[in-house]
């Protein structure tokens, strides 16, 4: 196993990308979908039956553990691996979208944000340099840089300034950070819908030097068009040997024309949050399993799935759970989702190193326009 972190580009397809990252706790195979453990949890899921789902990698949150159990508690029992009884690759995002989106009263400064704790009131301040400090104490191995992410729509005005200072906050998370060999630092691009201050915020983190680029600021409600309208140049300005990861994305036609546009990781809480919600992502979309329809179907929710809940289990019983309120019924969904999403990477990954990225496109989408169909 490797003691550092790498990154080996192993095959194209058009823009689309398959590789893997090296880390020391395992490599991650790209393009990788990573789901969201926020509070040091999948919801709904055992870390083992994630792994089982396929999933190399997972990610936490900076602003909801620094909050509860606080990463120094986290520290002082051994770290979130440990913690959580996730023994593979960690990224740990920077905290600064769920400041914006999340905390009450806040305030921004050169120096960083301070904020209200929506659980308490409590008062915080977070900094480059207090993100990249969470982020230590927490033993992530991909760390994200500290940002300021405006809400879209903006004016040019407010997204150059935002992103000029997530710059210059990235070059101040990039000396806390250090040296950490085993570790990587990513740094986000940001600059709106605006192809100019992409390329700008591109440059600018060239220049700094990091493992790996986020394109953030993006699947905050601008709309499929507008983010494929961006992601066909912004990865272009990134470097090629260096990982491209999407944050927040997404829905699966989402994660595909990511791919397609040459991105690498996404993370998305859709998946599970779908799953404690009744709704279960398909070959051939979405099926909303508390319709009254399914209380008399014997078959799976895909009848191809390998999952526990389509191998084992009726629609019939899935509805039946779902409308009692029993936890098995999230337990069983979320599993089906998070192993459809990775069933998703898998066949990019395999297409691209086949060469034959666009037939699996094509066929992905029209499988999906078929819809969900009744039962006879």
């Amino acid at each position: 196993m490797t003691s550092r972190f790498s990154f080996e580009l192993q095959a194209t397809d058009g823009a689309a990308r398959k590789g893997v990252i090296q880390t020391p706790r395992g490599d991650i195979r790209t393009p990788a979908f990573m789901p969201v453990g926020t509070a040091a949890t999948v919801k709904a899921m055992l870390p083992e039956s994630v792994r089982a789902t396929g999933a190399d990698i997972l990610l936490g949150n900076t602003y909801h553990l620094m909050l509860r159990p606080t990463a120094e508690r986290i520290d002082r029992l051994g770290g979130l691996h440990k913690f959580m009884n996730w023994d593979r690759p960690i990224l740990t995002d920077s905290g600064g979208f769920q400041v914006m989106s999340l905390a009450d009263l806040r305030k921004l400064t050169e120096t960083g944000v301070t904020f209200k704790s929506h659980i308490d009131g409590s008062r915080h301040e977070l900094t480059p340099e207090r993100s990249m400090e969470i982020q230590r104490l927490l033993g992530s191995d991909i760390v994200i840089c500290f940002d300021e992410c405006p809400a879209l729509p903006a004016d040019r005005d407010r997204i150059a300034e935002s992103m000029r200072l997530s710059m210059r906050w990235a070059e101040r998370s990039k000396e806390a950070f250090g040296d950490r060999p085993g570790h990587a630092l990513f740094g986000i691009v940001q600059g709106g819908l605006e192809r100019d201050f992409r390329e700008e915020s591109a440059e600018a983190l060239k220049n700094i030097g990091f493992d790996g680029y986020a394109i953030g600021g993006l699947a905050v409600g601008e709309g499929q068009a507008a983010m494929f309208n961006c992601l066909d140049y912004a990865p272009g300005f990134l470097p090629q040997d260096r990982p491209r990861y999407l944050m927040g994305v997404g829905k699966p036609d989402d994660i595909v024309g990511a791919v397609k546009r040459g991105i690498d990781m996404m993370d998305c809480v859709l998946p599970s949050r779908s799953g404690r919600t009744g709704q279960a992502w398909t070959r051939r979309g979405q099926v909303n399993i508390k319709n009254a329809r399914h209380a008399d179907d014997p078959r799976p929710l895909d009848e191809h799935c390998t999952c526990p809940a389509c191998s084992s289990y009726s629609r019939a019983y899935l509805h039946h759970v779902f409308r009692a309120g029993e936890m098995i019924s999230g337990m069983l969904l979320t599993w089906h989702n998070l192993h459809y999403f990775q069933e998703i990477m898998q066949g990019m990954r395999d297409a691209i190193d086949a060469g034959t990225f666009a037939a699996w496109e094509a066929e992905f989408h029209a499988t999906r326009a078929l819809g969900d169909i009744e039962p006879v």
